[in-house]
């Protein structure tokens, strides 16, 4: 893209008050942005209001800051902090609308952005490789404060997924997007598909939250990172619901692995089926407000999964090598008829059976387990410190403790 071409796409993306439907008409009456900007403003009005025409009549303040930080952000290495010395600077690339790499799937979405900027390992952002798979890209998404279990769970159908042959696209947020995209990146998977997506809601020159650095260095290395907002864009919270579309839009499906009854995730599953896309969600305690979202989906005809085989089958896609697509979080409960999670085999054996059974699958407080197993405080203690250290047990904030399948 030469610099007349970007700066066009950048002043139509930057215009105040002229979003992507109005852009879309132009594009549709006037072609390339070039030529939206030769027009007058009487021509303009036959796409758009009169104050949007008076808008795109003016250059934006920052247009010209915001060329020559995205030509050197094109141009340039890695930016600071984003890969160590020893790793390859990432590739970057910005998509329009037009492009002949554009995603297909979000083209076919009502409102694809103008703009995406790509960045990632350098065989999807530059070769041949396509790099937004429609047929297997799946969403994972989920709450920022996941249970114990709820993470793992996370980890471990993206995992599964990714060994099927999937590519996982999530959200880079805390929780359970953090715990999908690790879990892509524990399997290889197919080399030709990147092992997850991460869809973010700033530009791409800034990683949000921080704490998930690490983490986007190594999907820059695995993966890609997709952002629709321009250089320099903090975290503003309009933002992240909006971004959403593009997670679902780019994806088969949508799993929602624990969710509040109002969070983005289910704004996200709503988009998903408004696109007319496949929605899972996996059930959970009905004690735990992280369940109750699922559950919501899945009375309003979400796909209710237990394991990541049921997603497969669902989307007609087959099983890759790998961890087992039919259990992929062993050691978590399975549902009887009557919807009473019943311990795997490997839990009801050893010292700590009794207490294990006494603690089920919801959370549970210290002086709860005392009632319900007769043991001193100080043997409970000792016995959950070595169900902890085991990875059989979590303990959660206030004192409270829950079983976590093993993987």
């Amino acid at each position: 893209m030469d610099t007349e071409e970007l700066t066009a796409w950048l002043r139509l993306t930057l215009s105040t008050g002229v979003g992507n439907t109005a852009a879309r008409r132009l594009l549709a009456a006037f072609g390339l942005p070039q030529a939206i900007f030769q027009q007058t403003e009487q021509a303009l009005l036959s796409c758009v209001t009169p104050a949007q025409a008076r808008t795109l009549c003016s250059v934006p303040e920052e247009l010209e800051a915001q060329v020559r930080a995205t030509r050197q952000w094109l141009d340039g290495a890695a930016a600071a902090g984003t890969a160590p010395p020893q790793e390859p600077a990432p590739a970057r690339r910005l998509l329009t609308l037009g492009d002949a790499a554009y995603p297909r799937s979000l083209l076919a979405t009502e409102d694809p952005p103008l703009l995406l900027y790509v960045t990632g390992a350098a065989r999807f952002v530059q070769g041949d490789c396509d790099p937004f798979p429609s047929t297997r890209c799946l969403a994972i998404v989920g709450s920022r404060n996941p249970t114990a279990q709820g993470a793992d769970n996370a980890r471990q159908f993206a995992r599964a997924l990714r060994a099927a042959g999937c590519s996982i696209v999530s959200g880079l947020a805390l929780g359970v997007d953090a715990a999908a995209h690790e879990g892509a990146l524990m399997d290889a998977g197919d080399p030709s598909l990147p092992a997850t997506i991460a869809v973010v809601g700033t530009g791409l020159d800034r990683v949000y939250p921080r704490r998930n650095l690490d983490l986007a260095r190594r999907i820059a290395q695995h993966g890609l990172l997709v952002s629709e907002y321009p250089l320099g864009t903090p975290p503003l919270p309009p933002n992240f619901p909006k971004r959403n579309r593009i997670i679902s839009g780019l994806s088969q499906g949508t799993l929602v692995v624990e969710a509040a009854l109002a969070s983005g995730s289910l704004i996200t599953a709503r988009m998903a089926s408004e696109q007319g896309r496949e929605v899972f969600a996996i059930p959970g305690s009905i004690h735990a407000p992280q369940s109750r979202g699922c559950h919501a989906l899945i009375r309003q005809g979400a796909k209710l999964v237990e394991c990541a085989q049921d997603v497969l089958e669902e989307l007609r896609l087959p099983a890759g090598p790998g961890p087992s697509a039919r259990d992929p979080a062993e050691g978590t409960a399975t549902v009887d008829g009557d919807g009473v999670g019943e311990p795997p085999a490997a839990d009801g054996a050893g010292p700590h059976a009794d207490l294990l059974a006494a603690l089920g699958f919801d959370p549970a407080s210290l002086d709860t387990l005392q009632a319900r197993t007769g043991r001193d405080t100080a043997g409970l203690q000792v016995a959950l410190l070595e169900l902890e250290l085991e990875g059989r047990v979590a303990r959660l904030p206030g004192g409270w403790f829950q079983r976590v399948g093993s993987a």
